[in-house]
């Protein structure tokens, strides 16, 4: 061996040189196999043996790298390095900045550590792919550097741990897959109003370890957040509200629900039998007894500000309203109706008449919608108590007092004259209801016997009639007392009283 070694590299090699002879062999031998390996770690990037270089793309898929190709040309704009076996992503893995880079795909790499700052010179990300790899958690600010990003895969990991400061910073994301991981927490920091991503529409939590949500907190949410959350194929636990959740949402034809109806299950509480797995769906009839939940229509009270809500499943979207009667509701119009600026549409103050269906129109460059509201006033006013006043308690006030007012009038009125015993009447005095109600005289003036000692006389009400044929009871002094003296009667000045009791009376009376 040492003779060949001799012979190829011209070196002589003594018995006492023999190691160091061995050690220089291996070290050649180890230089050339490196320069054939084409996927060696580290190495300069070669866009015709270990990459595809198309223009601004670079594709470095299944070809065994152990780590990123330096000297990456500045100007590159997507970066495929998915399918080899970069274990690590370090700080260094790119020397220089990548200011153009926009799309880094790393998927299935075994990749298990990812440096605090491997994106400090890949700021203008838009897309990262680190799905099907060994990631276990998410430190915190691990992704502040990529405020320009839009999509991040991180699904088919090994994630059990995510700090709810993990994706601080990333404030353009609009799409986040964390499916077929280990999360045992919902993370609801990402969706709630303070921490939440602004632009996040869809959040992807399927098949996890999710036992437990916040079903309050979700149902809160605007149905355009709603509409791209997943979270089927979790080891939920059913319950009512669960049900009410999910039945919400496929009523309202969310994506959520409808296209993974039959992927949403759940595993009944005791006493049912351990690991017992069931449909959500399914909980309104065979099992809970969970109320069939109905989307109730609004309701509203007279004089009060209502405002309605165009509730649609996608963003920025322009909004029309039709009141009742296909009315459009138009701005400056004189309506007691508005739209304002996000949407909602207004109504104040509220009216019976503005009893009916509601429409709302909703248009996008790619995307139409149409919601139904079924608007109900009472009618009746709601004051700032919170009670309410119906017309019927009204009535029945007004008439309970009017009772009272009677009685009071019939039993607590002045005592009249006829009751007063001990008063002692004037000569010529003599009231109406004296000369109604009393048939026995009660005077004791002479004078006054004399006068009363006559007939009563009935007078045909013929003679009472005026020019125009009407009934005139309370007739001239001069009239009567010459139908008195026809009727050769002495002449007395008759009151008022006595004429009409003369008139109307049917018996007569003796005085």
């Amino acid at each position: 061996m040492l003779q060949t070694l001799h012979q190829t590299t011209g070196v002589g090699c003594g018995l006492s040189e023999t190691v160091t002879c061995l050690c220089w062999s291996f070290l050649l031998g180890l230089s050339v196999a490196l320069l054939w390996i084409p996927g060696a770690a580290g190495s300069a990037l070669n866009c015709h043996k270990t990459c595809i270089c198309a223009s601004n793309i670079v594709s470095c898929s299944k070809m065994n790298l152990t780590g990123v190709p330096t000297e990456l040309p500045p100007y590159t704009v997507v970066l495929d390095l998915s399918y080899n076996d970069i274990a690590r992503l370090r700080a260094e893995w790119t020397p220089g900045k990548l200011p153009k880079l926009h799309n880094l795909l790393l998927s299935h790499n075994g990749l298990h550590f990812l440096s605090s700052e491997a994106f400090l010179n890949v700021k203008q990300l838009r897309y990262l792919d680190l799905s099907s790899n060994k990631l276990r958690l998410l430190d915190e600010f691990i992704f502040e550097p990529l405020a320009h990003l839009e999509v991040l895969l991180l699904y088919n990991n090994h994630i059990s741990q995510i700090d709810r400061l993990a994706f601080t910073g990333v404030n353009s994301l609009q799409k986040l897959y964390l499916s077929q991981n280990q999360v045992s927490r919902f993370p609801l920091e990402l969706v709630v109003d303070k921490s939440r991503l602004e632009k996040l529409i869809l959040l992807d939590l399927s098949s996890n370890r999710i036992k437990i949500l916040p079903t309050t907190e979700l149902q809160a949410l605007p149905a355009w957040i709603k509409n791209g959350l997943y979270f089927h194929n979790n080891p939920l636990v059913c319950g009512c509200d669960l049900y009410s959740l999910l039945a919400h949402w496929y009523i309202r034809k969310l994506n959520s629900a409808l296209d993974f109806k039959d992927n949403y299950r759940c595993f009944l509480p005791p006493p049912a039998p351990p690991k017992t797995q069931v449909g959500v769906f399914e909980l309104s009839s065979d099992y809970m007894n969970c109320s069939t939940f109905k989307q109730t229509d609004e309701e509203a009270f007279m004089e009060q500000t209502l405002t309605l809500s165009c509730d649609t499943k996608h963003k920025d979207m322009s909004k029309t309203w039709l009141m009742p009667g296909n009315v459009v509701v138009s701005a400056g119009g004189n309506q007691t109706a508005k739209v304002l600026p996000d949407g909602r549409l207004q109504i104040s103050p509220v009216r019976p008449e503005d009893s009916g269906n509601y429409t709302c129109f909703a248009v996008s460059e790619a995307h139409n919608e149409t919601l139904y509201v079924v608007l109900k006033v009472h009618n009746f006013t709601m004051n700032a108590g919170g009670d309410t006043l119906n017309t019927a308690y009204t009535t029945l006030v007004g008439c309970l007092a009017s009772v009272v007012l009677v009685l009071i009038y019939l039993y607590l009125t002045p005592c009249r004259c006829f009751c007063c015993p001990n008063r002692v009447k004037k000569g010529g005095e003599d009231s109406i209801h004296s000369s109604m109600i009393s048939v026995t005289p009660t005077h004791d003036d002479p004078t006054l016997k004399t006068e009363l000692n006559r007939h009563v006389a009935f007078i045909d009400s013929k003679d009472l009639q005026g020019q125009n044929g009407k009934l005139n009871p309370n007739g001239d002094d001069e009239d009567l007392d010459e139908e008195a003296s026809m009727l050769g009667k002495g002449r007395r000045k008759k009151s008022v009283a006595e004429s009409i009791s003369s008139v109307f009376s049917d018996t007569p009376m003796v005085v």
